[in-house]
């Protein structure tokens, strides 16, 4: 068994289990039945949680809280419809049982109709002593509707019934965001900061609201406070580090990152924060021991692998930035942003198939960058791959209409494949307006005697 002390203290869970074994037939009453069966719904036992709910069904039929426990595992294994007609029947039975409501509500939920979930969750609040968990599930039905005033009210009831709530204090300031009310936002936690003045998480919210209209100020305080209410918050520490950061002040943000990592430990996006931070102090191979550092606690972290590479790019060291571009790329073989920094990177050092895969994958992974497309058509030119050039030259068109750039290199592909006229009058519609670059006055001199 999962809990052997449990089991051991509780007779009727001994005495079933017993019965299981020597296969006699033995009489438990309704709440014992009821209390069998939780334990294994509990502990995810539902072969057990099922021969025990026969059993009681055979010997309780008509009992209420058996047949809800039926219709709830019937809900555990799909079977919505049977799970629907069991409850009409218990309705008959009990028809003010909010159970039944919530269990309406749930599968309606799962099939999508979060409207008619609303409903029977509104039916279960004329039948409850304790509205807050009702409050919380009919918020969580009208965000599934996107309807983010109405989740906003009842989000709102939870949190002034108890300001401890905070998933749904999170959700309340989710609708807030979704409705753009950030001052509407600042004011609810305001009034939570009146009932409850230690609420670490309400100031934690509070600073990152006031970051987000540009109070510094006013969220320094507010992260201040978070830490006064709870100083092992390494969120809050991160947060202010982040501002402190933002307004310059450098050193003050290495040390909350620092005071973070003695809290919590060692972890890739800290890393990299502090060493963004000694990058900017002019710290440059501190920093980029740091972004290695951020690699090695998490390798497929993307910002690092782009920071360590930006910064051999910028001192142009193209050979280790190449090495570093193609090493971070064996775990973030999805990122558009660094498949369009390998491009970069081996077009400047003239190896021009392995830019142009890396323009290709990148675009396949939904980078649209002009910049890209540019290297993209260039490499190929590069490598006299006319065609393979044209086709791209065409494609890059539909998403950058009539741009010079690209007509410009259409009509050298043109030129190149035996086109000459065409290739002279796409110039000639361009040539006005567009300069040829350096390296193309000798790839196309026929176009660029014709400027």
């Amino acid at each position: 068994m999962n809990n052997p002390s449990f089991e051991e203290n509780n007779s009727s869970l001994v005495k079933f289990e017993n019965m299981l074994k020597t296969n006699q037939i033995l009489f438990f009453d309704a709440i014992e039945f009821e209390g069998i069966i939780h334990y294994y719904i509990d502990f995810a036992q539902f072969n057990l949680a099922k021969k025990a709910l026969k059993m009681a069904m055979e010997q309780h039929p008509h009992n209420i809280e058996l047949m809800l426990l039926k219709s709830e595992i019937l809900l555990f294994d799909g079977s919505f419809t049977a799970a629907e007609n069991l409850l009409e029947q218990i309705e008959q039975l009990s028809p003010e049982n909010e159970e039944i409501f919530l269990q309406r509500a749930n599968i309606s939920s799962k099939q999508k109709d979060h409207t008619k979930a609303v409903n029977y969750l509104l039916k279960a609040l004329n039948s409850t002593d304790e509205p807050t968990e009702i409050w919380s599930l009919i918020g969580m039905e009208y965000l599934f509707l996107e309807d983010y005033i109405k989740a906003k009210d009842f989000f709102l009831k939870c949190v002034v019934e108890n300001p401890m709530d905070y998933q749904s204090l999170y959700n309340l300031l989710y609708c807030h965001e979704q409705l753009e009310e950030n001052i509407e936002a600042i004011n609810t936690l305001n009034n939570i900061l009146e009932a409850n003045p230690y609420s670490e998480i309400a100031w934690h919210q509070l600073g990152k609201l006031y970051t987000k209209i540009n109070k510094f100020e006013d969220a320094l305080s507010a992260f201040e406070f978070a830490i006064i209410s709870d100083d092992t918050f390494t969120g809050a520490y991160i947060e202010k580090g982040k501002l402190l950061e933002k307004i310059g002040r450098i050193n003050q943000a290495i040390d909350n990152y620092e005071f973070s990592v003695k809290l919590n430990g060692s972890n890739a996006y800290v890393i990299h924060r502090i060493g963004k931070c000694h990058l900017k102090l002019g710290n440059e191979q501190l920093a980029v021991q740091y972004f290695k550092e951020s690699i090695k606690l998490e390798p497929n972290h993307e910002k690092s692998w782009i920071s360590l590479v930006d910064y051999f790019v910028k001192s142009e060291t193209f050979p280790k930035a190449k090495y570093y571009v193609k090493k971070s790329l064996k775990s973030n073989s999805d990122s558009k942003d660094l498949w369009k920094k390998s491009a970069e990177i081996h077009f400047k050092l003239n190896f021009f198939k392995e830019a142009s895969i890396a323009c290709q994958n990148a675009n396949e992974l939904g980078n649209h960058d002009f910049k890209t497309w540019i290297i993209w058509m260039d490499a190929q030119m590069y490598l006299k791959e006319w065609q393979a050039a044209l086709s791209i030259c065409q494609l890059a068109l539909q998403y950058f209409d009539n741009k010079s750039a690209i007509l410009y290199r259409l009509a050298g592909c043109k030129m190149r494949l035996g086109k000459k006229d065409e290739a002279i009058s796409i110039f000639d519609k361009i040539k006005c307006n567009f300069k040829i670059p350096e390296g193309f006055k000798q790839l196309f001199p026929e176009l660029a005697n014709t400027h």
